[in-house]
């Protein structure tokens, strides 16, 4: 009986795992750089409140543009489109990079130091 609720819980979580490493990092340093080439998207899913305050140079309010995103993005669908939210911690930037994936981005990382990582860095950001 251990060994199948063992089996159980492991099959329960795996799902869960997977999805957390379904898009892969980008450092700061990376994104830093892709956004002064201009050859990335990058979308703030830390809500408009925290938006308003300060964000990532060039990154596109979630909150706001959710509803039509994909006139937000650009039509290549190869585009490196990076989402970011809180910091390590938080998993709400999957929002966004599931709903480019869903409109068939297929270059999607994630910026896992998130807002938090990107001050700590004294990165600028904007209003």
């Amino acid at each position: 009986m251990k060994k199948f609720l063992a089996t159980l819980f492991a099959l329960s979580i795996a799902p869960i795992a997977m999805l957390a490493a379904e898009f892969p990092d980008i450092s700061i340093a990376e994104l830093k750089k892709a956004i002064a080439d201009k050859k990335a998207v990058v979308i703030d899913v830390n809500g408009s409140e925290s938006f308003k305050s300060g964000h990532i140079p060039t990154a596109i309010n979630f909150a706001e543009a959710q509803g039509n995103l994909a006139a937000a993005l650009p039509s290549d669908k190869n585009t490196l489109v990076v989402a970011y939210c809180g910091g390590p911690s938080c998993n709400a930037y999957t929002r966004a990079a599931n709903a480019a994936t869903k409109l068939g981005y297929t270059n999607v990382k994630h910026l896992s130091a998130g807002i938090s990582g990107w001050l700590q860095a004294k990165e600028a950001t904007e209003k």
